[in-house]
């Protein structure tokens, strides 16, 4: 069955309100003729959008004088703020951060609480649904304008629906955030690994830069647990974004003990608890700890740096995990960038000899040279990018879907 004229002219409608809504997001207060550049739209086509989402109460328009006085005002629109709220809620090792965004991209509030560290996943969502409604009440906003809540954690995750499937945090329990919140919250429930939006951020970066950005770029996290996002380019110039579950790849058959329960995955040679096991020489099928302080791995960093032999085997050792695992990941998919991201990266010039050694040992990279490898300090910045870029995105549909529509078509 094929769609009717009308349904595929409304479809169209929703696309370009969409893109209208984006570039204002990206580039602040704009006149007619920016968004027609940054959209690719007709003026014509732009003047109709910004009029009905200007009706629906999505957009603002106000006026501004040239400089000196003469000349018409530029007419200039930007989103409604208070149009609708997102919640992004990023899961660690031992902290749960809340931020509170506005319906421009606007950070309007966020903290951080300690992670509940007993009771298990019932423990867990009595914390979570408790600081989500801190969150608002600490804004005096109802909750239900909250168009959506976006999670993230590192493990994996569903990849049609908000359902935890393992974490370091929790293991193996299980928590479906959408039946956790479906009484209480009318938006959108969203999950995401956590690299998986690195990987997004990075790749909307390049999309935005105006060039032409690689066909596929990865990210890599090192730190307490090891994630991996790649995102492949579409023919259409779009990335679709995955996250493989690296860290729990197998390096070594029957080799160290993970945190996952098996053994010989990447993340038992090159997570912080694999790195002190090994400097320290503890038996391999030694129960990994589940949290190691920075503190601990920056003594270890720090003998390294003063040549202690048994610390530089330590990170090299990680260093050899993590560029093994990486030279399957091009080999399977094509050459191209990885972005080393995470609290590991201060350790990069230590583990960076044996990345190059394990990626070296592959064949693509003997025939295609050494992929480019840079180091992005700031994971959190880019976590949360991937969140807006994702989130945002999804309310921008949801809302030219419902409120717009009283106000007439437009393609």
């Amino acid at each position: 069955m094929f769609p009717t004229k009308s349904s595929s002219t409304e479809i169209i409608r929703r696309q370009n309100s969409a893109l209208v809504l984006s570039a204002l997001r990206r580039g602040g207060r704009l006149a007619h003729t920016e968004l027609s550049a940054a959209t690719g739209l007709s003026s014509a086509t732009v003047s109709a959008i910004t009029a009905e989402l200007e009706r629906a109460e999505i957009l603002v328009k106000s006026e501004h004088q040239p400089v000196g006085g003469r000349g018409r005002p530029r007419v200039l629109f930007e989103p409604r703020r208070n149009c609708g709220y997102l919640i992004v809620v990023s899961i660690s090792s031992d902290a749960l951060e809340y931020s509170l965004v506005d319906y421009s991209a606007r950070l309007i509030d966020r903290f951080s609480e300690s992670r509940v560290t007993s009771g298990g996943a019932l423990a867990f969502s009595m914390a979570l649904r408790s600081g989500l409604e801190k969150t608002v009440t600490r804004a005096d906003l109802a909750q239900s304008s909250v168009l959506a809540i976006s999670i993230s954690s590192k493990g994996l995750v569903d990849t049609e629906r908000p359902l935890l499937l393992w974490s370091p945090v929790l293991g193996t329990e299980r928590i479906d955030f959408g039946s956790l919140l479906a009484a209480d919250w009318s938006g959108r429930v969203l999950l995401a690994n956590e690299t998986q939006l690195v990987a997004g951020a990075l790749a909307s970066r390049a999309k935005r830069s105006g060039q032409t950005g690689p066909r596929a770029l990865a990210a890599l996290s090192l730190g307490h647990s090891i994630g991996l996002g790649v995102a492949t380019q579409s023919p259409s110039g779009s990335y679709n974004v995955i996250s493989p579950n690296f860290g729990h790849m197998l390096h070594q058959a029957n080799g160290a003990l993970c945190r996952c329960g098996g053994r010989g995955c990447i993340e038992a040679y090159a997570g912080f608890y694999a790195i002190l096991r090994t400097a320290f020489e503890v038996p391999t099928d030694t129960l990994p700890a589940k949290f190691v302080p920075l503190s601990e791995v920056d003594k270890i960093a720090a003998l390294a740096h003063r040549g202690d032999r048994g610390s530089v085997h330590a990170f090299r050792q990680a260093g050899l995990a993590l560029g093994n695992g990486l030279s399957r990941l091009l080999s399977l998919y094509e050459h191209m960038p990885i972005t080393i991201t995470g609290p590991g990266t201060r350790y990069y010039d230590l583990l960076r000899q044996g990345i190059e050694e394990g990626l070296s040992q592959s064949h693509i990279v003997r025939f295609s040279g050494m992929p480019e490898i840079s180091v992005a300090f700031d994971e959190g910045a880019l976590v949360f990018e991937g969140h807006l870029d994702h989130a945002l995105a999804l309310i921008d549909q949801d809302i030219v879907q419902l409120r717009p529509q009283a106000a007439g078509n437009v393609a």
